[in-house]
């Protein structure tokens, strides 16, 4: 089973609701791969002896590891928490987020600056490039159960749009002309 992806409605309702175009059309995973967004999908309920959540994380470097639980019961400062997840803006680091429980929305801006929503559930490990504008939201399910990975010690260090001129921000839109291979194959 594959995440879900689309091009998001221009209303402004909930940023929780789906925020589907109507006639519902899903886009293909290789135009996120186009993005450098990578995906898997693994067993949620085996993460902790998973071969290739391993493999992944020994390929990619990811040494760090911790869980966050986000919902309104379980995290300090939810509701602005959650505001801060969806003002859209870059890190200059992967944003490597494997969902265990729950679900949840990752959007990310395509190449002509449009959102696109992608639906994170159970068993759903993706990978956001640096560089790249998103921001993030629960759906009305109103809990994820996330493990975060990283690459050394963690930084959650968020610039807000703009950031153009970001280190980070140029090298991911250099990627996107340049188009270089991937040491790891995702689904």
């Amino acid at each position: 089973m594959a995440i879900e992806a689309w091009f998001m409605d221009d209303t402004n309702e909930d940023p929780r609701l789906p925020h589907r175009p109507n006639p519902k059309e899903l886009l293909p995973l290789d135009q996120l791969a186009e993005l450098g967004v990578l995906y898997w999908h693994l067993n949620p309920n085996d993460h902790e002896n998973d071969e290739e959540l391993r493999n992944i994380r020994e390929t990619r470097g990811y040494n760090y590891m911790d869980l966050l639980d986000i919902c309104p019961e379980k995290l300090d400062n939810y509701e602005e928490k959650l505001k801060n997840f969806y003002t859209e803006h870059i890190h200059g680091d992967e944003e490597i987020r494997y969902c265990l429980e729950g679900s949840g929305y990752f959007d990310v801006r395509d190449k002509n600056d449009r959102w696109i929503r992608i639906w994170i559930k159970a068993g759903d490990l993706i990978i956001l490039p640096a560089g790249i504008y998103h921001r993030f939201t629960l759906d009305t399910s109103n809990y994820i159960g996330l493990m975060r990975l990283f690459i050394g010690e963690p930084v959650w260090t968020a610039y807000n749009r703009p950031q153009e001129d970001h280190p980070a921000r140029k090298d991911y839109i250099k990627s996107l002309t340049e188009k270089v291979g991937l040491p790891l194959e995702a689904h």
